[in-house]
């Protein structure tokens, strides 16, 4: 084959993703230049630290602590930038826009934060930004939403996007274990930073349905539009009341396009929820992610694999990497951001779903019928009411039809306000119909 262009990749990052693109890039070289036509030259990679030890055959005179330097040379036609976080990631994919060369990244806190002003400087470079890796690890749900469904009206996206999360309620539905077990478990396994807070208060997974809400949704959505909740409050008593109505609890990402008298609007949202056995994504074990489609014309689609880890992420990497140069081999660039619904952002008080409530109350006549009439002042309608006895106690399960979360609310508020509530101990959201 005659040889085509050299194109001058600098990866800015050389951590666990970092480390494993660096590998694939060297070891599988002849394969990737057959796919893209053109040479694909690893000329530096952007470290905090040269004296770390890696596990990857380069040239150690590629590393430099110099990542701005790097990203502005001349002869950089191809950016990776697997740094994460906000700064100095989203300076370092400037300078290299700004520079003329494409992006690919994997960085979802900064695409949900500030994706306008990556977009806008790519646009005006006339260069790409690819992201595939920014959600759901190896899993293609960012070209499916942008490209292959284009030409469809996608209504509903709903995906299990963080695999330390999933792993946690998937022990505790599992083994019975309480949180706080499932968690310990999960970080002396690997799957839990020691530091898991992103991940259990739902951050990772907000950023990700910033994501995914703007591409199936042509509207510019950002973290801050998204309604998040996390998982510390699950309790072993909520996964048990999941099984018993032959649910299984997972924390969800809810991207929705409705129809209103104002014309189409989305919204966004992330909270744990019990969902019935027979949905799809209550199958999806241990780590995994799995992202559900629903459109208008191709009906329902389903997109499940490893979310995250070095050589899974590493594949979205070079998937987009190929991409973006077979792109500047032929010097165009693909299109950018999507915006021109420019749909209203709903906040949470307008979502409508079901809900699982418990309540503590004294066992005594009259409970029954003052809890209900708090429900039907909010207009909640109740679906099914259990009552399971505690001595001079009781305890009230109670299954709502739809209702908007800001209804529920005001329900849950009021009930507290009762003499004869001790507490409202649960509420969690019910999504899906059993099928």
């Amino acid at each position: 084959m005659t040889p085509g262009p050299v194109l001058g990749v600098a990866l800015l990052g050389c951590g666990v993703v970092g480390t494993e693109v660096a590998r694939l890039l060297t070891r599988d070289a002849d394969e990737l230049n057959r796919r893209v036509g053109a040479e694909l030259r690893l000329i530096g990679i952007g470290v905090r630290r040269l004296d770390r030890e890696r596990d990857v055959d380069v040239d150690p005179a590629l590393f430099t602590t110099d990542a701005a330097a790097l990203a502005a040379r001349d002869d950089v036609d191809l950016v990776i930038e697997v740094i994460g976080g906000i700064e100095p990631a989203r300076e370092l994919i400037l300078t290299a826009l700004e520079h003329g060369a494409s992006v690919v990244t994997a960085n979802k806190a900064l695409l949900a934060e500030d994706g306008a002003t990556l977009f806008e400087a790519a646009t005006k470079a006339d260069r790409d930004i690819f992201f595939e890796a920014a959600v759901a690890g190896a899993i293609p749900i960012i070209t499916p939403l942008r490209d292959s469904l284009a030409g469809d009206r996608v209504q509903r996206v709903i995906g299990i996007v963080n695999g330390t999360t999933n792993y946690i309620l998937d022990a505790m539905t599992t083994t019975g274990a309480g949180f706080a077990e499932a968690l310990e478990e999960a970080q002396q396994l690997g799957y839990a930073e020691a530091d898991p807070t992103a991940d259990i208060d739902g951050f990772d997974a907000a950023a990700k349905a910033a994501i995914l809400a703007s591409l199936a949704f042509h509207t510019r959505v950002m973290i801050g539009d998204v309604h998040r909740e996390g998982i510390s409050e699950v309790s072993a008593a909520d996964v048990h009341s999941a099984r018993q109505m032959g649910c299984v609890v997972k924390l969800l990402a809810i991207c929705e396009c409705h129809e209103s008298d104002r014309g189409p609007t989305v919204s966004a949202r992330v909270h744990p929820a019990m969902i019935p056995l027979d949905h799809p994504l209550a199958s999806v074990r241990g780590a995994y992610n799995a992202v559900f489609v629903e459109s208008e014309s191709a009906g329902s689609l389903m997109f499940y694999g490893p979310g995250a880890g070095g050589a899974p992420t590493a594949s979205a990497v070079l998937g987009d990497l190929v991409a973006v140069a077979r792109n500047r081999a032929i010097g165009v660039a693909g299109r950018g951001e999507s915006t021109h619904a420019q749909c209203e952002v709903l906040d949470m008080g307008h979502t409508r779903t079901r809900y699982h409530i418990a309540i503590d109350v004294d066992d005594r006549a009259g409970v029954l019928a003052a809890v209900a009439h708090v429900f039907s002042e909010y207009d909640v309608s109740i679906q099914t009411m259990r009552q399971v006895g505690r001595g001079h106690d009781a305890q009230l399960v109670i299954v709502t039809h739809e209702a908007t979360d800001a209804a529920l609310a005001a329900t849950v508020a009021r009930l507290r306000a009762l003499d004869m509530v001790h507490d409202v101990s649960s509420v969690m959201r019910v999504e899906g119909e059993a099928r």
